[in-house]
């Protein structure tokens, strides 16, 4: 049964980096990059790594994600 999350996991987190890419908006991306970090931390914690996992989160989702939407706000390029 792991195997199915660990599968769905890796292909959404493929689809939201895909996308985190080629959306036009900067503003979409930074919502798919979001997106793909929580589910990056979601597949870390399927294969229990719990350490990566809240690293994951405390460090991509939350820091580097509010660090481009204080830099795109700053410059007011949406």
């Amino acid at each position: 049964m792991a195997e199915i999350y660990e599968l769905f996991l890796i292909a959404s987190t493929l689809i939201t980096a895909f996308l985190a890419v080629k959306l036009e908006r900067v503003i979409h991306s930074v919502v798919a990059f979001l997106f793909m970090s929580v589910l990056t931390a979601l597949l870390f914690l399927v294969l229990n790594a719990p350490y990566a996992t809240i690293f994951q989160i405390l460090i991509y989702a939350g820091a580097v994600v509010i660090l481009i939407l204080i830099t795109l706000h700053t410059i007011k390029r949406w």
